[in-house]
């Protein structure tokens, strides 16, 4: 019998995570014994808090108190909704008890955000953690000691499990019932709750976004031109040329307010382009080629593939108004 404890922190969590964690669990236990063998889960929600609401108020949960619970196999924390630093500044009890609970020989999984708690624990330092790709920045400002990656859906090492985006939780709980059951057992869940079972990427639901909160002013300039232009094959030489600055000095400014170089930068935002003209799905994709600038149609798939972990006709596929509509 494995015992799994669901934390609940004190602050702004997602309660959902909380109760979607329990749910399939709880379905996964059930399908275990109808299949004629014994329960293999206790499954409880504690924590130091008497109650959670959710951020609308629509669910309450009342968890039981964490300070009876003595043993653990296994221990989920859910995703927090901001305000991390707060967050872990509040739970410091929790986050000392999950702690303890590692060193006694339990498991840890946390849940989306739920790793900026996980990491305040110490626990992540010197290993890989998934991020959701919206709060990569962050995460690698407060915790640099952790290798935090934005491309994996699920990270998993040393009995330290993470996901990267909100409700890819699921994914996480299913690959949590594989181990814990079997795979037919988590084959079963993802057909009740109708969960892609294999997805491994962030990749192709991750949103560019233009990184202007710097304060260089040519970069801004530079970066307007890219958004502007992507039609064009950008000289990034003649750009330098026209802003007054050297082409090496023009890099080294560009990569350090933005985080990509010029090139990476100006892919991205193609890339972009071309994933909104996909999902509208009007047009050709040798169109939306042309339009993003490129002549070359192995170079754009290429590179709309490395970006995106999809081809164009498999993200056309799978997000174009037409086909959720067929």
């Amino acid at each position: 019998m494995k015992r799994v404890i669901i934390v609940v922190p004190e602050g702004p969590v997602n309660a959902n995570t909380i109760g979607g964690a329990f749910d399939i669990l709880s379905k996964a236990n059930d399908y275990w014994k109808s299949q004629g063998n014994a329960s293999r889960l206790e499954l409880s929600v504690a924590g130091f808090v008497r109650e959670l609401r959710s951020h609308n108020g629509y669910l309450a949960i009342l968890p039981t108190d964490i300070t009876a619970i003595k043993r653990a196999d296994m221990v989920m924390i859910p995703a927090l909704l901001g305000d991390y630093e707060r967050t872990i500044e509040k739970n410091a009890a929790l986050i000392e008890w999950i702690r303890k609970r590692y060193k006694a020989g339990a498991e840890i999984a946390s849940m989306c955000s739920g790793a900026f708690l996980l990491a305040a624990t110490g626990l992540l330092d010197g290993q890989s953690c998934s991020v959701h790709w919206n709060r990569l920045e962050l995460f690698q400002q407060l915790f640099p000691q952790v290798n935090a990656q934005a491309g994996k859906i699920i990270t998993a090492a040393n009995g330290i499990y993470t996901n990267g985006g909100a409700y890819s939780f699921l994914h996480l709980v299913l690959y949590l019932v594989e181990q814990l059951f079997d795979r037919t057992t988590a084959i079963f869940c993802a057909k009740i709750f109708q969960i892609d079972l294999e997805r491994s990427s962030q990749s192709p639901f991750s949103i560019f976004e233009t990184q202007k909160e710097h304060d260089d002013e040519l970069v801004v300039r530079a970066q307007t031109y890219i958004e502007e232009n992507i039609d064009e094959r950008i000289s990034f030489e003649k750009l330098a040329t026209q802003l007054a600055v050297s082409r090496r000095n023009f890099d080294r400014r560009f990569t350090k307010a933005t985080g990509n170089t010029p090139v990476e930068y100006l892919q991205r935002v193609k890339v972009e382009a071309a994933k909104k003209e996909l999902e509208n799905g009007r047009k050709t994709i040798l169109e939306i080629m042309l339009d993003v600038g490129y002549n070359d149609n192995k170079a754009f798939r290429e590179v709309f593939k490395r970006i995106t972990g999809l081809s164009p006709l498999e993200y056309r596929n799978k997000y174009s108004k037409e086909n959720a509509l067929a």
